[in-house]
């Protein structure tokens, strides 16, 4: 059974979406059916990254808060990452536009490696506060994913997989998806947000459970007859 999952690589409330899944899904009987699926989503589009610009400020340029009030929603997500058994170092975070890192991804994804890219983008951005903007640093995450570093380069240096990321976006649009994290499970069942573990259990466990019965092995009416088993005997 197929799990969608839609987020930002500069969304504090991705991370922790992700690692709050992920907990649900070993509480998860039916784990070994499960295939997660990422997808693209950006939140800013325009943003031009700007290493000299601090995320606190930013917050507070888009939002029209102040400072103070930046800083105070900073310390409540990380504090939620905290919960979440993640470290957050909101003030190392890096401003910049999360468009190549969506063609990263999606460059892992062809090579089986979706998630580990995930996980170490959401890393490089909210705990070791590195450029996810700058292809040097995608090229060493792919690296430390296990990617050929010559491919990583090559990829980025053309725009190859940017209709990859376009058509995640446009699904989005259709679904009308206008936050992340956003779950789809089995193309039934959407669910917003950073949820509690338990909101995710329970959903897989009813997505499941359908996707179960309707997946039955065919019963054949069998007309018995001579013939040779898989022991030899005939």
């Amino acid at each position: 059974m197929k799990v969608q999952i839609w987020s930002d690589v500069m969304c504090p409330f991705c991370y922790i979406g992700k690692r709050r899944f992920e907990q649900a899904l070993q509480q998860f009987d039916g784990k070994a059916d499960i295939e997660v699926e990422w997808k693209s989503f950006q939140l800013n589009p325009t943003l031009k990254t700007d290493p000299s610009l601090s995320v606190t400020q930013y917050l507070a340029d888009i939002k029209g808060w102040t400072i103070d009030h930046a800083r105070q929603m900073n310390d409540h997500v990380t504090q939620m990452a905290a919960e979440a058994g993640l470290t957050y170092h909101m003030e190392k975070a890096v401003v910049a536009n999360s468009f190549d890192a969506h063609r990263f991804a999606h460059l892992a994804k062809q090579h089986g490696k979706g998630d580990e890219a995930e996980e170490a983008l959401f890393n490089a951005y909210f705990t070791q506060g590195k450029n996810i903007a700058d292809h040097a640093v995608l090229t060493e995450l792919g690296e430390e994913i296990g990617l050929d570093k010559t491919l990583v380069e090559q990829t980025l240096s053309t725009d190859e997989y940017t209709a990859d990321v376009n058509t995640d976006i446009a699904q989005a649009q259709r679904y009308g998806i206008s936050g992340v994290p956003f779950f789809v499970m089995d193309n039934k069942y959407g669910v917003s947000g950073a949820q509690a573990e338990a909101v995710f259990l329970q959903t897989l466990e009813k997505a499941h459970g359908e996707w179960a019965s309707e997946n039955q092995p065919t019963k054949l009416n069998v007309i018995e007859g001579d013939s040779c088993g898989i022991d030899g005997d005939c």
